[in-house]
């Protein structure tokens, strides 16, 4: 049987399935993508062909991290093991994506699920569609050589690259913090009383700040002009309640042109219940 152990983590079925996509010539035989019927058509009249969907993972140990009852204070060990599980999942996407010899991945979902086995275990997961430009008099990658990552849908995907957009990379933050325990007396001062929470604002701001600040400074190490698409996800996954995660995510973007005709909107009537 075939090792299936590789040094940039992608396991030897996964290349054997991109093989088989890819075709011998580079000609692709099929096609798979979790693309809506009209995101996929959208994409096409966008000028790119899917190639395949492709998936990255990572089962990842989360450290201790001892908190002070009452310090508000980024959790760092457990935000730099969030962060780095993400990576290793949007690389291992990435792999398969080149493999397949494509352009971008659009429409890219990030998952995060606990797993029975311990309560410190977590998979990390990515998941898009890997396209490639039938235009091949530009260069549609990342500034890395790498192919470009976005989160976008099928319809903002196309409406971003006919406004002279194009996007160059998803780009990331996260924090995760540790709020105060209140006080006794606090606590008791406060019964019946209309009173800002201060304490607790304080905390989940600068939390949201570091996680959007470090979302910021990823998309100017790719040299975009803005991020589009902005999420701001929290939760406390098997911490206490006193922990939370905030993760900032959204798709950075450079201009393709000077000129930006932006597609007049049209009213469409659903008829479905």
């Amino acid at each position: 049987m075939p090792d299936q152990d590789n040094a940039d983590g992608v396991p030897f079925h996964a290349h054997e399935r991109l093989q088989q996509m890819r075709g011998d010539g580079g000609k692709p035989t099929l096609f798979t993508s979790d693309l809506s019927v009209n995101e996929f058509l959208l994409v096409k009249e966008a000028g790119f062909e899917p190639l395949g969907m492709v998936v990255g993972s990572s089962i990842y140990h989360i450290g201790f991290q001892q908190a002070r009852w009452t310090k508000n204070e980024e959790m760092q060990v457990l935000t730099q093991a969030m962060y780095h599980a993400r990576e290793l999942a949007m690389s291992r996407m990435e792999e398969e994506a080149d493999e397949l010899g494509a352009d971008g991945v659009v429409a890219v979902r990030l998952k995060v699920k606990h797993l029975g086995w311990g309560e410190s275990l977590a998979e990390f997961v990515a998941i898009g569609t890997a396209v490639k430009a039938q235009d091949r008099s530009s260069n549609w990658r990342a500034g890395n050589g790498k192919p470009f990552t976005s989160d976008l849908s099928g319809q903002d995907f196309w409406t971003l690259l006919k406004a002279g957009y194009r996007p160059v990379g998803l780009v990331m933050g996260n924090c995760v913090y540790h709020v105060a325990h209140q006080g006794f007396g606090q606590w008791f001062k406060n019964i019946g009383q209309n009173v800002e929470m201060t304490n607790f604002t304080q905390a989940l701001y600068d939390a949201r700040e570091l996680a959007m600040e470090r979302m910021q400074n990823e998309a100017m190490q790719l040299h975009a002009e803005g991020i589009v698409g902005v999420e701001i996800n929290e939760g406390s996954y098997a911490w206490s309640s006193h922990i939370i995660e905030f993760f900032s995510v959204g798709t950075a973007i450079v201009a393709m042109r000077a000129d930006h005709h932006i597609p007049a909107p049209q009213l469409v009537l659903s008829l479905n219940d």
